[in-house]
């Protein structure tokens, strides 16, 4: 083997020390592991384990995505991976600010995040719901509401449509993103345990 230059000696150690920043940066996220649960199987504490379990769902179904993964449609007229990223960070707007019962409002102009930003966004989202919901009784519930506004006009309804809507829709489609990165030829990392909720090392 060729002795290296010092110029790829620099090169390499360049390149080690920015994946080892990026690893850091990807731990920070939250869900990375799934959090303790809670003591009693309050409403509040069940509806905020199902968040934890999506976000720990998301964070590895979107961990170490490339530009092919993210460009993959499984078929012409169907959302690639990114755009199934971006409706789900969509709905995770609603996911935290129903419990505050406020309206979500869609810009006419949505920001375009890049794959990073809206990792993070939607995960943030996801833990931020989760701990607005954690300990509250089902009579703090009731003043839980899925509100949509769209100019002068505002629709309302309870938190019971939030678990079988944006909920379980998030799952869904967290589950196509597993999917398709698989048909992409980046499998999700095999040690991820949904059930425990922890990755092996």
């Amino acid at each position: 083997m060729k002795n290296l230059s010092f110029a790829q000696f620099v090169g390499c150690a360049f390149f080690f020390i920015f994946a080892l920043k990026l690893q850091a940066q990807d731990m920070e996220l939250p869900y990375h592991q799934i959090p303790d649960h809670a003591e009693t199987y309050s409403a509040g504490n069940i509806v905020s384990r199902m968040i934890d379990g999506l976000g720990y769902r998301y964070y590895w179904a979107t961990e170490g995505l490339t530009e092919k993964d993210l460009q993959y449609k499984p078929s012409e007229d169907g959302r690639s991976l990114m755009e199934t990223m971006e409706h789900i960070y969509v709905m995770s707007n609603n996911i935290v600010l129903a419990p505050d019962a406020k309206p979500y409002e869609r810009p006419k102009t949505p920001t375009k995040y890049s794959y990073e930003e809206l990792r993070e966004l939607t995960l943030k989202n996801l833990q931020m719901a989760s701990n607005k919901v954690l300990g509250k009784s089902s009579e703090d519930m009731e003043n839980f509401k899925v509100i949509f506004k769209q100019g002068d006009k505002q629709s309302e309804y309870p938190y019971w449509n939030m678990i079988n809507g944006m909920l379980s829709d998030c799952i869904y489609h967290t589950g196509q993103i597993v999917l398709m990165r698989r048909a992409s030829g980046n499998p999700q990392n095999p040690k991820v345990n949904v059930f425990l909720g922890k990755t092996r090392e």
